[in-house]
């Protein structure tokens, strides 16, 4: 496998071009940037970016996709070529979703992928906690978030997607209502968080996170599209026109990621109070110069190694959801395991 790069681009008015078979990024006609093509995996604008015909042409071409997000990182559409991939696949996959027994297997997948990484960190959170009553408190937390995951081999019934993600959305807020304690203390006023809000967030890290969830929503996309599956069809959210359901339903188990990697930009002075915008109406933004501080260190969070459990070997952390997403994909085929059982749904628990 490759970890390719994605370009991220956040200067307003910017204007790219294509130049041969490289990228060219220009700047009140100045060139900033030359990026070979055959180094890209897909190209990210935020705000009023401007692309030349040609470019949009070779990048669909190429099979890169370009993906257009407003100046806040929410998805405002996406540039592919034609669709490739197992049309075999892509007809398994809609007929699993279809299958209320298989829809609720691989949603209860999701679920407690997102459930035990999001205890995880509560776990490591309490740990590392000075003080012995935010100790206590994030044990509890995360005490809440085990009784959740025993709860969910138990869900069956006509309702049960319904009382599966009732189990989701109360872990949740359980676990948001102890993240703010890993804040450091004395970055906690400006820093308060009065559990998960979005369109548009209501303080600064909801910004932070809600930030860094767009990039890891793009990265999912685009490893389910390179899987051969087709982003629409979900099992955990609800269809809808527009929705990128399976990408929502392979994210869960990498938000914990993102919230880690927001704390650590909080906790390590990187990003302050006054990167943000407070705005009229309530609503918090990430200023530009702090979207670019979150992606170079959302970049190089990608390129540090993990292990995964299931290939037993190390890899860059922006390989793991094209992992996943075969994984995906081969258990919505039903492909049997090295025992001849059919394979089911693992989904990448951190440590």
């Amino acid at each position: 496998m490759q970890l390719l790069n994605t370009l991220y681009l956040t200067t307003p008015e910017s204007y790219l071009r294509l130049d041969n078979d490289t990228l060219r990024v220009e700047l009140e006609r100045e060139v900033r940037l030359r990026v070979p093509l055959h180094h890209l995996h897909a190209v990210v604008c935020f705000g009023h970016i401007n692309l030349s015909a040609p470019l949009m042409h070779r990048l669909a071409d190429a099979g890169i996709a370009l993906v257009l997000l407003n100046e806040h990182g929410r998805f405002k559409a996406r540039l592919e070529g034609a669709m490739t991939g197992n049309v075999l696949l892509r007809r398994a996959q809609h007929q699993a979703s279809l299958d209320p027994a298989q829809t609720l297997e691989l949603a209860r997948c999701f679920v407690a992928g997102k459930i035990r990484n999001a205890r995880t960190s509560l776990q490591r959170g309490a740990r590392e906690a000075k003080e012995p009553d935010e100790a206590a408190l994030l044990t509890r937390r995360a005490n809440d978030l085990a009784a959740a995951l025993r709860a969910l081999p138990d869900v069956s019934g006509l309702n049960a997607l319904d009382v599966l993600r009732g189990i989701e959305g109360e872990a949740a807020r359980q676990y948001f209502a102890g993240l703010p304690l890993l804040v450091r203390a004395d970055l906690r006023e400006p820093f308060a968080m009065q559990g998960r809000s979005r369109r548009p967030p209501r303080d600064r890290f909801n910004a932070l996170i809600s930030f860094l969830y767009a990039l890891w929503m793009n990265d999912c996309r685009s490893a389910l599209e390179a899987a051969g599956l087709d982003p629409q069809v979900g099992f955990l959210h609800a269809l809808r026109p527009g929705r990128a359901a399976l990408a929502l339903d392979l994210m869960e188990e990498f938000r914990p990621f993102a919230d880690r990697l927001a704390l650590t930009l909080v906790n390590r002075l990187q990003l302050g109070a006054n990167n943000f915008d407070l705005r009229e109406g309530g609503a918090v933004a990430l200023k530009a110069e702090a979207r670019k501080i979150v992606l170079v260190a959302f970049q190089e969070r990608k390129q540090e190694e993990i292990n995964h459990p299931l290939l037993a070997q190390a890899l860059p952390l922006g390989l793991v959801p094209l992992v996943q997403a075969r994984l995906l994909a081969r258990a919505i085929r039903g492909e049997p395991d090295a025992d001849g059982v059919r394979s089911g749904y693992l989904p990448f628990l951190t440590k």
